[in-house]
């Protein structure tokens, strides 16, 4: 049944299924930021994550995603929605100050970001959360909020989301963190927290 709800509502995940998503219509596209050479390193309590960019093919979404990472805007968040053999997502503000705040899911920067849906949803893809078709007929991304597939998830190309990277190493994080015991809303009882940075290639060990 989890499962079922998360593939129907995979997006800003618990308010957009519960009516409480707040992020406006108003949709932005960040101007290019950085090196294409630039890889993100998603810190946390297991370890680290190292995402590649898929620039050529997402260059909004990437360019947005650098743009808060290089602000700070990430750091002290929680990955606040985590599902066995599907996906982990965090990038809420809200859960800063409340890791289990009931508009954990509903929170953003207050934009969305056009969408650029070409690539699918394989193992270690990371991509965009959004609210659903009903209200979002163009599939525009959430402005911050962000899954890594656990598994090859064939189901949600259907539904169209922009995937914008991969992860290069540390899928055994994404794997622990999964693995975390979690409330009725996936969200995991110890608050797990991530800092992002943005960094060369080189910098990341590659």
């Amino acid at each position: 049944m989890k499962q079922t709800i998360a593939l129907l509502c995979v997006a800003l995940l618990v308010g957009a299924c519960n009516g409480t998503g707040t992020e406006p219509k108003k949709t932005v596209a960040a101007q290019p930021q950085g090196s294409p050479d630039e890889v993100a390193v998603i810190e946390t309590k297991f370890g680290k994550i190292v995402v590649e960019f898929a620039n050529e093919d997402a260059p909004k979404t990437v360019a947005n995603f650098k743009k808060l990472a290089k602000q700070g805007y990430y750091n002290g968040t929680t990955f606040h929605r985590v599902i066995p053999n599907f996906m982990i997502q965090g990038g809420d503000p809200n859960t800063k100050a409340d890791p289990h705040s009931p508009r954990a899911g509903s929170g953003g920067p207050g934009y969305t970001v056009p969408a650029e849906i070409k690539l699918p949803n394989v193992r270690g893809s990371i991509a965009c959360a959004r609210t659903g078709d009903q209200v979002n007929p163009k599939r525009a991304s959430s402005g911050s909020q962000f899954f890594i597939n656990a598994k090859d998830n064939t189901s949600l190309d259907r539904g169209g989301y922009t995937v914008f990277g991969r992860v290069l190493k540390g899928m055994e994080v994404a794997d622990q963190i999964i693995a975390q015991p979690r409330n009725a809303k996936d969200n995991p009882d110890e608050p797990i927290r991530m800092e992002i940075k943005i960094v060369p290639r080189a910098e990341a060990g590659l």
